[in-house]
C-alpha cells in the first residue's frame, strides 16, 4: 500500500513540476487536484465573459471558437465584488482547471486577463500531449508597478514595434510601459501648438556609432521620426486593452537639446542649437523663465490629454548647472526666492511643474535627481543611480519605483562583453536581475508601502533596430517579471533558468531574437592557494565545456573542464560548450596577466558604485586588465570617490614596479585620475610613501600607469588613486561628480 501511495505521490509531484515548468512569472500557489483535462479543438465560451480580454485570448490561444461539440470544454468566469485596492487583490485571480471545465475567479477584468495569460502558457506547455493536469492556481502580484521602459529618442521604433513591445509586457504580467519620448537626440511626439518640435527636433544630421571612445559617426541623416497624436492614442488604447498603463516621459530641465533646437529662446544662451548627434549629457538646458514654463505647460496640456496615466514622468536627471551659473536671470531667481544654489533652482523648477501637473489632476514622477534641493511635495521618485534615491523618498513618505542600474538597466551587457553586441556598458546577466529584491532589507512594513514597484529600462544609444531591442530584453524581462510578481527565489536560480530555457521554444515560434548568452560558457575568477583559478559554468551540462590554456581554438584540440583551472602564469584561456563533439556556443576568451598581487587579499576604504561593482574589490587583483571599449565586468567605477586599496601580499615580497589603469571617457563623465601615490608597509600600520605621480604624467600616459618604486621589500601595498573631483565647465556633466574607473592593480 505504501508503495502504491509513493507512486501516486511521485506522479502528483511530476504533474506539479510539469505544470510549473513553463510558467513565468511563477504563480503564488499551484495545487494539483487529480485527473487531467483534454485540450479540445474547440473551446466553448460561457456567457458574460469580459469582452476585450476574451478577444485577446481568442487571438493568442490557438483555439477554434466555432460551434462547440458535446465534449468540448467550457471556459467560465465568476467576478467577485471588488474590494479596496489592497495587497494586489484587484489583480488577483483563481484559475480552476477540472476535467470538465476551466473556471476563472477574479475581482476585476485585469485579474481575469492575468489568469488568461497563465492559461495560454499552460496550453503552450501541454500542446503536444493534448492534456493539462487538473489544478487550482491562486495568484496575485506583490508589487503594483511592474514596468518596462523604452527609449525612442536615441533610436525610433514604429507603432507596430511599440505594440509588439507592449505584447511582451502582457505575456509576462507587467503592467506599466514607460515611454521615453523626448531627449537631446530627438523629440518624438507631435505637439500641435509647437509644430517645430517635430519639424526640427525629430531629426538629426548623423548618429554616433561604435564605442563612445571611438568618437565616430555614420554620416547619415536620421529622421524625421515621431508619433502623431492619433498614433499615440492608438498605442495608449492598445496598451489599455492589455491592462497596461502607458506613462509618458517629457524630459526637463535637462536633456532638452532637441526642443531648444526648435525653440532656442527657451535656453539661457542664444544658440543656435541642433539635436545631439552624440550620446551623453549636454550643458544647454531649459532656462527657468516664464516663457519656458508657459511652453512646458502647453506641452503638458497636450500630453495629459493623450495619456490617462496617473503619473506623468518629467525626467529631471542629469541636468548640468553650467548655463544656470552663468545666466543673470537664473542668478536673480536664486536671490529672489532665497534659494541655496543651482540645485535649489532645480527644485524650484520641478515644484513649478508639479504644481501645474497636480492642478490637472495628475502626479509627477522623475529620476533620482529631482531630490536635488528638496523633493516636490507630491512627487514620486524613480531610483536609478542606486537604491538610495528610493530609500530617501520612502523614508520621507514619498512613493518610489526601484530601477537601479546595477540590476535593471537592460542596455548593459548580459554575457561576456567579448561575445556580445556592443552595449552601453555595465554587466547585468540574467541571474543578477533575478537576484534583485526591490524592497530594501532595512525597511519596516510601513516604509515598504512606499515602494510602488520595480522597472527595467532600455536606453537605445546602441540599439538601432527592433531585433536588437528583443535581444536586450529577452530573457532578462522574464527575470524582472518574477521579481515584480514577488515569487522569485534567487536561491533556486537554476530552477528558474530551466523555465527560461523552456520558454525559448515559444520565443522561437514567435520569431523573437532573444539572447542565448546563458548557453555560452561564463568564467569567474576565484581565489585559490594564494593565487587565482578560473571557474567555468554554463546553463547546459558542464561536462560539455572544453578549454585551452594557450589561446588556441578549443574546437581544434582542447581539454574537458572538470574543476576550476589554476592560473599560475600569464596566459589566455579559451572555452566553449560542445555536444557530441560539435561546437554549440560562442568561444569565450580571457587573457590573464599574473603579477605579485594576483589573487591576494585586498580591501577598499570606499566601495565602488553599485552599477560598476561587479566582483567587488577582488576585481582589482583578479589578473584581468580592463577593456577600454567595454565598461563591463573588468572595471570598478567610483563617482566622486578616491580609490584607496590595501593589498596583503601574504609575506614580505620584493617588487620594483606598481601598475594600474584609469579610463578617459569624458562623454560618459569618466575622467583620468588626478594623482596617485604608492605606499609600502610591513605591519599594515606604518606606511612609507615610495612613489607618486600627478595629473600631467597620468594624462601623458593615457591613464596606463607604470610607477617605478625602487627596490621594495614589504608585505602590504597601499595605493591611493585620486578622483578628478567636480567636472569642469565645457565638459559633459559639468558641475557633477566625475567618475573614476580603475582596473587591475599589479606589482612586478
Amino acid at each position: 500500500m505504501k508503495k502504491i501511495f509513493s507512486i501516486m505521490a511521485l506522479a502528483l509531484f511530476s504533474l506539479n513540476a510539469s505544470a510549473q515548468k513553463q510558467l513565468i512569472p511563477k504563480p503564488v500557489s499551484i495545487r494539483i487536484t487529480g485527473g487531467t483535462i483534454q485540450i479540445p479543438e474547440t473551446l466553448k465560451l460561457a456567457q458574460g465573459l469580459p469582452v476585450k480580454e476574451t478577444e485577446y485570448f481568442k487571438q493568442k490561444s490557438g483555439f477554434n471558437f466555432g460551434k462547440p461539440g458535446k465534449k468540448d470544454v467550457q471556459l467560465t468566469y465568476t467576478q467577485l465584488k471588488q474590494p479596496a485596492n489592497k495587497n494586489g487583490l484587484n489583480e488577483s485571480y483563481i484559475l480552476e482547471i477540472t476535467p470538465e471545465r476551466i473556471h476563472i475567479i477574479s475581482y476585476t477584468d485585469q485579474g481575469y486577463f492575468w489568469a488568461l495569460q497563465t492559461l495560454i502558457q499552460l496550453l503552450e506547455e501541454h500542446k503536444n500531449d493534448k492534456a493539462i493536469p487538473a489544478m487550482t492556481i491562486q495568484d496575485q502580484p506583490k508589487l503594483a508597478w511592474r514596468g518596462m521602459h523604452l527609449d525612442v529618442s536615441r533610436h525610433f521604433f514604429t507603432v507596430d514595434e511599440v505594440k509588439q513591445y507592449i505584447d511582451y509586457l502582457a505575456m509576462y504580467k507587467l503592467n506599466t510601459f514607460h515611454w521615453h519620448l523626448t531627449d537631446d537626440q530627438g523629440w518624438r511626439i507631435e505637439i500641435k501648438k509647437y509644430p517645430k518640435l517635430t519639424q526640427i527636433g525629430s531629426k538629426r544630421k548623423e548618429s554616433m556609432i561604435g564605442a563612445y571612445v571611438d568618437n565616430t559617426f555614420d554620416g547619415k541623416p536620421y529622421g524625421p521620426y515621431f508619433y502623431t497624436q492619433d498614433q499615440v492614442r492608438e498605442v495608449v488604447q492598445y496598451a489599455s486593452d492589455r491592462h497596461i498603463t502607458v506613462v509618458p516621459e517629457i524630459e526637463m530641465p535637462g536633456h532638452a537639446l532637441a526642443a531648444l533646437s526648435a525653440y532656442p529662446e527657451l535656453a539661457c544662451t542664444k544658440g543656435p542649437f541642433e539635436p545631439a548627434t552624440k550620446w551623453g549629457v549636454f550643458d544647454d538646458v531649459y532656462c527657468p523663465k516664464e516663457e519656458t514654463f508657459t511652453f512646458l505647460e502647453n506641452v503638458l496640456d497636450e500630453v495629459i490629454a493623450l495619456f490617462p496615466s496617473s503619473y506623468i514622468h518629467i525626467g529631471g536627471d542629469e541636468c548640468p548647472k553650467t548655463r544656470w551659473k552663468e545666466c543673470a536671470h537664473c542668478q536673480e531667481l536664486i536671490r529672489k526666492y532665497n534659494l541655496k544654489d543651482e540645485h535649489g533652482l532645480q527644485s524650484y523648477f520641478i515644484r513649478r511643474i508639479e504644481e501645474y501637473v497636480n492642478s490637472k489632476g495628475r502626479k509627477i514622477i522623475g529620476w533620482d535627481e529631482i531630490l536635488e534641493g528638496g523633493l516636490a511635495p507630491n512627487a514620486a521618485v524613480m531610483s536609478w543611480t542606486g537604491v538610495n534615491g528610493g530609500i530617501e523618498a520612502a523614508k520621507t513618505k514619498h512613493f518610489a519605483v526601484m530601477t537601479p542600474g546595477a540590476y535593471c538597466y537592460f542596455d548593459h551587457y548580459q554575457g561576456d562583453p567579448q561575445t556580445e553586441p556592443n552595449a552601453f556598458g555595465g554587466y547585468t546577466p540574467l541571474d543578477k536581475v533575478y537576484s534583485y529584491n526591490p524592497i530594501p532589507a532595512e525597511f519596516n512594513a510601513e516604509q515598504a508601502k512606499y515602494i510602488m514597484g520595480v522597472q527595467a529600462n532600455l536606453w537605445t544609444e546602441y540599439i538601432t533596430d527592433f531585433k536588437q531591442v528583443q535581444y536586450m530584453i529577452f530573457p532578462r524581462m522574464m527575470a524582472l517579471s518574477e521579481v515584480a510578481w514577488g515569487t522569485s527565489q534567487p536561491e533556486k536560480y537554476k530552477e528558474f533558468e530551466s523555465r527560461v530555457i523552456h520558454q525559448f521554444e515559444k520565443l522561437d515560434r514567435m520569431h523573437i531574437n532573444y539572447a542565448k548568452s546563458i548557453y555560452n560558457v561564463s568564467g569567474k575568477v576565484i581565489p585559490a592557494n594564494g593565487g587565482i583559478a578560473y571557474e567555468l559554468s554554463t546553463s547546459q551540462n558542464p561536462s560539455g565545456i572544453r578549454y585551452t590554456l594557450d589561446g588556441t581554438d578549443p574546437s581544434v584540440q582542447s581539454t574537458p573542464y572538470v574543476q576550476p583551472i589554476p592560473v599560475l602564469i600569464s596566459s589566455t584561456i579559451k572555452s566553449a560548450y560542445f555536444e557530441n563533439g560539435q561546437l554549440k556556443s560562442a568561444v569565450s576568451s580571457q587573457q590573464f596577466t599574473v603579477s605579485k598581487t594576483t589573487g591576494k587579499n585586498i580591501t577598499l576604504e570606499q566601495q565602488p558604485s553599485e552599477n560598476y561593482a561587479f566582483g567587488g574589490a577582488f576585481t582589482l587583483v583578479d589578473g584581468i586588465t580592463g577593456n577600454t571599449r567595454q565598461l563591463g565586468k573588468t572595471w570598478l567605477g567610483f563617482q566622486g570617490k578616491d580609490v584607496v586599496a590595501t593589498i596583503d601580499l601574504g609575506k614580505n615580497t620584493d617588487f620594483t614596479e606598481v601598475y594600474f589603469n584609469t579610463l578617459d571617457n569624458k562623454g560618459s563623465w569618466i575622467h583620468l585620475a588626478k594623482s596617485a601615490q604608492v605606499y609600502v608597509s610591513d605591519d599594515n600600520h606604518q606606511f612609507a610613501l615610495v612613489a607618486e605621480t600627478g595629473k600631467d604624467d597620468i594624462l601623458k600616459a593615457g591613464g596606463k600607469m607604470r610607477l617605478k618604486v625602487g627596490q621594495q621589500h614589504g608585505r602590504y601595498l597601499k595605493i591611493r588613486i585620486e578622483n578628478a573631483g567636480i567636472i569642469p565647465a565645457g565638459n559633459p556633466g559639468a558641475d557633477s561628480k566625475a567618475w573614476l574607473f580603475v582596473d587591475e592593480i599589479g606589482a612586478l
